[in-house]
């Protein structure tokens, strides 16, 4: 499994390693500054960023805080892939090509200096009822995955807004083929990234909310699960949630697993792990648990046995969590690795098990 799992994770060569950058300007404009003016760049890049989080941790509910968006539209378009493998699936192009579908826009409440990213992009799957799911998908997920899962969950009843993580298919800027500015060793960037994603989910809870929609829950896949679980912790109207590989510090992850090692190595040669989990400490499940028991919730933690990008002490790591808390979940462990968990059958075991909770967490 393990080799599969290698290879799996070697098919791109696409990745770039850049080396580690600060990235100070990316917290002109949030919160938490302290007395920091905005456009104050500090020497210490490093020193800056550990105060910083600091801030954000003992302030998060400012810093994941957000203003409505006034520009929600409901836009009908063409489907495209927006792939970013190395080597596109032509087949898959042809399937969607002159399909259409409905996409919720509007402008993210977060500033960005990418016109791309400054619009979020949600496919809206509907359902008629009260029960609606945002959906977070996995780190460069093209534009059509997890199509099978929405409609599945569409059902049973449950509508689904497919979200575009920043810097994701119609959303990445045109000078990157991946979405490397979500996850980088850019420090203040990939900050700023995750703050976006809770910040965009939130704005989606408003939409539905404004839709009729009260019966609210989130769904995340391995990036999509930290930032799922961080909306989860700051925003009470999510009263079920699914995380979709499950993992403690968001540094552990990036040092340690096969998908991010060209992230790894650009940082390796400045920084240790330890440093690196401080510098990142904000974007952390861990440093939120507390925050999110403050509300009742149901929820599904998936992990894989033999994940080699988020490993599986990690995610136990997050499940001895949810034990010590009392928090109502269910567990769910699968015989795969983490890309495997897209293959054939294990791809298939993972979305039943995510529709089955689905089904019927929202009556409990």
């Amino acid at each position: 499994m393990h080799d599969w799992e290698t290879g799996l994770t070697s098919v791109d060569n696409n990745r770039v390693v850049r080396p580690l950058e600060w990235g100070v300007e990316w917290a002109r404009d949030w919160p938490c500054r302290n007395g920091f003016p905005p456009g104050h760049i500090p020497q210490d890049g490093e020193q800056f960023f550990q105060d910083f989080n600091r801030r954000i941790v003992a302030g998060s509910d400012e810093f994941y805080s957000h203003a409505t968006p006034r520009d929600f539209r409901l836009e009908k378009r063409e489907i495209q892939v927006f792939s970013t493998r190395q080597k596109p699936d032509l087949k898959l192009e042809r399937q969607v090509r002159g399909t259409y579908a409905e996409f919720l826009r509007f402008t993210s409440p977060a500033r960005t200096p990418y016109p791309e990213n400054k619009l979020m992009n949600a496919r809206w799957f509907p359902a008629r009822g009260r029960r609606a799911v945002v959906l977070l998908p996995h780190w460069n997920a093209d534009a059509v995955a997890y199509t099978g899962l929405c409609r599945a969950l569409n059902l049973l009843g449950i509508a689904v807004l497919r979200m575009s993580l920043p810097y994701h298919d119609i959303r990445r800027p045109a000078e990157i083929d991946r979405a490397d500015y979500a996850v980088s060793a850019n420090i203040g960037r990939t900050l700023d990234a995750c703050r976006q994603s809770v910040i965009d989910v939130r704005s989606c809870l408003d939409w539905l909310e404004h839709q009729g929609y009260n019966r609210l829950g989130i769904l995340g896949t391995s990036l999509g699960s930290c930032y799922a679980f961080l909306a989860s912790a700051h925003d009470p109207r999510i009263r079920v949630a699914a995380f979709n590989h499950a993992s403690t510090h968001f540094a552990d992850v990036v040092w340690h697993g096969q998908s991010t090692r060209h992230i790894r190595q650009g940082l390796e040669s400045q920084i240790d792990l330890d440093r690196l989990r401080v510098l990142w400490s904000a974007i952390s499940p861990m440093s939120y648990f507390p925050h999110f028991a403050r509300a009742p919730k149901k929820s599904l933690i998936v992990y894989a046995k033999y994940d080699l990008t988020f490993l599986p002490e990690f995610s136990r790591h997050v499940v001895e969590q949810f034990e010590r808390l009392a928090l109502d979940h269910k567990v769910v462990i699968l015989p795969c690795g983490h890309y495997s968990t897209g293959e054939t059958p294990y791809k298939y075991m993972d979305g039943w098990h995510i529709a089955s909770f689905f089904r019927t967490a929202f009556e409990s």
